[in-house]
């Protein structure tokens, strides 16, 4: 870890910095794979999963018989889990339904808009170290809330040509229609292009490592859309003297053990406190099995000691957190300064893991300081807004006029005879 102690904000900078990656020879990697998979389709696909999964595939769709055998294979522990998070899920993401009004902005004038599902869209789960089975259910089940009619997944195999049963299993709970054995930047190209196996998609959701997130941005430029510009996983939290340093260290460490390049940051207006929960995440470090991996996210990450709460909150709004949890117990208070942030977490008892899980908010968001202008994934990113407009006789009369003087003054004549003549057409 690296400590700061009473920063000034013209330290701020260094404390706000994430890893960085020379991203280069990633991306030329990344682009020929791409160009490979658009021109060659399945050919490319089945070539490139031998090569990165270690598996020969002789179909990419999974079928019917092992979606079924996938369910006798995860506990009943945790398919009980399963179904307790898809219903927390869906009732969040229930709630934010929208509802069109029709709007009189003038007399004859009626405006309004429409929600509609996007018709394809894929997703893609990572199912490497940690085949996240939650993110289907983050994904698929406010996909089916909004309507779509077509829920595309891929997920990589094992070397066995075996998708994890516990994807299978979230992914027929949340309603997915097609799913498909591939990872990597093959499936983001998979999807964005289309083969003779894999529809092409019109939208993108999921996370995965930097090659992933290359593969996505790449194909965003001319292809496809994609839920929005990611980095590795991180949190921050803020702690004070009453805060609970086991639970901090804890929380700071779950985030930690997602990847080496993840990042965590506490903010604490307690220099006891700092040195507790640094002592305690060395003491939480020597017990974990992915222990290796969260030893290196701990290079990266920063503790922070500030003289006052506005400093915390002021320096957690400058570094925009994908998660932060506020561990204080005026969190109410501070919570209502929070400007830029994915999803926050109150009080001593939120851990993160909530979030990730089962709460019913969703684990899909910004990071590397995104979150000052993107949202995390919410139904809305499943549907897209059509504007509608009507106008009457009475209308034309409304504002007719205010649009012919526009359109002239911006030298767009067939603007103004567009209205022009309805407005003559009246006059009859």
């Amino acid at each position: 870890m690296k400590y700061f102690k009473y920063p000034t904000r013209s330290d701020w900078k260094d404390i706000m910095t994430r890893p960085h990656l020379d991203t280069t020879a990633l991306y030329e990697k990344v682009n020929t794979i791409l160009k490979d998979i658009q021109k060659h389709g399945d050919k490319a696909v089945i070539k490139y999963e031998e090569m990165f999964d270690g598996t020969h595939l002789d179909h990419l769709q999974v079928t019917s018989s092992e979606i079924e055998e996938a369910y006798h294979n995860i506990s009943e522990d945790l398919h009980d889990a399963l179904l307790l998070a898809h219903d927390n899920i869906y009732k969040f993401h229930t709630s934010q339904k929208f509802l069109s009004q029709n709007i009189e902005t003038k007399p004859g004038v009626v405006c309004w808009q429409k929600a509609v599902a996007i018709q394809r869209v894929g997703l893609y789960i990572p199912g490497g170290t940690a085949p996240l089975f939650s993110t289907v259910l983050m994904l698929a089940t406010p996909a089916n809330i909004a309507g779509c009619q077509e829920i595309v997944l891929c997920t990589p195999p094992n070397k066995q040509g075996k998708v994890n049963p516990a994807i299978l299993a979230a992914a027929h709970i949340a309603g997915v229609n097609k799913i498909y054995k591939i990872g990597g930047v093959q499936a983001i190209g998979s999807m964005a292009y289309g083969t003779e196996s894999i529809p092409k998609v019109f939208k993108i959701f999921g996370p995965g490592n930097q090659y992933v997130m290359a593969a996505k941005q790449i194909v965003s430029l001319h292809d496809v859309a994609i839920d929005m510009p990611a980095g590795p996983s991180e949190v921050c939290v803020i702690a004070d003297d009453n805060s609970n340093p086991i639970f901090v260290a804890a929380d700071l460490l779950s985030q930690a053990e997602h990847g080496a390049d993840s990042q965590v940051v506490l903010i604490t207006t307690s220099e006891d406190m700092l040195n507790k929960v640094s002592t305690e995440t060395e003491k939480q470090l020597a017990q974990l099995p992915r222990k290796d991996i969260a030893s290196k996210a701990l290079k990266n990450s920063k503790f922070v000691v500030v003289k006052t709460y506005t400093e915390a909150i002021d320096l957690c709004n400058a570094y925009a957190p994908e998660h932060l949890i506020i561990a204080t117990d005026n969190y109410e208070e501070l919570s209502e300064k929070i400007i830029n942030a994915g999803s926050v977490f109150l009080g001593k008892y939120a851990c993160e893991s909530v979030g990730d899980y089962a709460s019913g908010t969703n684990h899909t968001l910004p990071t590397h300081g995104y979150a000052v202008a993107y949202s995390g994934v919410n139904l809305d990113s499943f549907y897209r807004k059509i504007t509608f407009q009507h106008l009457n006789e009475e209308g034309i009369r409304s504002i007719g006029k205010t649009v012919e003087i526009m359109a002239e003054n911006e030298q767009l004549f067939a603007h103004k005879n567009a209205m022009s003549v309805r407005i003559k057409s009246l006059q009859k």
